[in-house]
């Protein structure tokens, strides 16, 4: 029988999510030469040609892929028995590390530590703001235990290195200044500010999510100014440099003086917030509190 070796198995299952040697070596705070030497020991174990090369890079052969995936599977028990060894060994005790994007922080994540404060003072939350993509990332390296994102940006429901949860659908709303000629039209559409400079980030997450709402109201947005942060973008607002879509959820962190927020009436848009966490981990005490306290704080809204 073939001998599997998990920590060559991982070693490959980063090569594949990173694409090359140099940065598989990086991911893993190991030497491009060893990650080689290690892949082609695990090629020898199993009598498989598991690497070709490609230009000045290497590949997966179908023989690489084959075995990735019945290693997932493994790597799912695996998670699940640490989660259960976890449960047994702490009870009430433990640490569970989230990763999460800024929004979600102050009006999820936050709410949740208050809220496993109180119920198991024992747990301790240690939290991480990041951004969706670099979220898996640091969840797949094992960084983080939970990764809070939006769900146009995570892995799909089938990959098998994620179980993923659907926690809200959070409504964007429309940033008007004060005293806008559109700020007291009843049932305000999307498309009714299709003439109007938009202010939204220059790319990532939110400049797609403003984009798309857009293009499904009939219009692409001119984009008068480019930024990345609520603070920025509502103060341009307030200053009347444009108009923007803003999630509520930032919103209700935010004092909101010079700008006017307007609900639409008809084509509200909505960003589905996920949670996910590597496949297997879910029964863990930790991890199931801490999905528990985001679900009664989704519940609470």
């Amino acid at each position: 029988m073939a001998e599997w070796d998990i920590k060559k198995l991982r070693i490959l299952r980063t090569l594949r999510e990173r694409g090359t040697v140099t940065a598989t070596a990086e991911a893993l705070l190991m030497t491009p030469s060893a990650v080689s030497q290690q892949l082609s020991n695990l090629a020898k174990q199993l009598d498989v040609t598991l690497l070709e090369a490609h230009g000045r890079r290497v590949r997966l052969t179908d023989a690489a892929h084959l075995v990735l995936r019945h290693a997932e599977a493994v790597f799912a028990q695996l998670e699940q028995a640490e989660a259960e060894l976890e449960g047994y060994a702490h009870g009430e005790v433990g640490e569970v590390r989230v990763g999460a994007f800024s929004t979600a922080v102050p009006a999820l994540v936050v709410p949740a530590v208050r809220r496993l404060r109180e119920t198991h003072p024992g747990l301790e939350v240690r939290v991480r703001e990041a951004e969706a993509a670099e979220a898996y990332e640091l969840l797949s390296a094992g960084v983080v235990d939970l990764a809070l994102s939006l769900a146009a940006h995570a892995p799909t429901e089938r990959d098998p290195a994620f179980a993923r949860f659907p926690l809200l659908a959070d409504p964007l709303d429309v940033a008007l200044p004060a005293g806008h000629p559109l700020s007291d039209r009843p049932d305000l559409r999307l498309a009714d500010l299709a003439g109007e400079r938009w202010i939204f980030g220059g790319s990532g997450p939110w400049s797609e999510i403003t984009m798309s709402a857009c293009e499904a109201a009939g219009f692409v947005p001119e984009q008068a100014h480019s930024a990345a942060g609520w603070t920025a973008i509502l103060a341009m607002v307030e200053a009347g440099m444009g108009v923007a879509l803003v999630p509520r959820m930032a919103v209700a962190e935010r004092a909101v003086d010079g700008a006017e927020i307007r609900v639409l009436s008809v084509d509200q848009p909505r960003r589905h917030v996920v949670a996910a966490v590597r496949r297997g981990a879910e029964r863990g005490a930790g991890v199931s509190r801490a999905l528990a306290a985001l679900r009664a704080v989704v519940a609470d809204q």
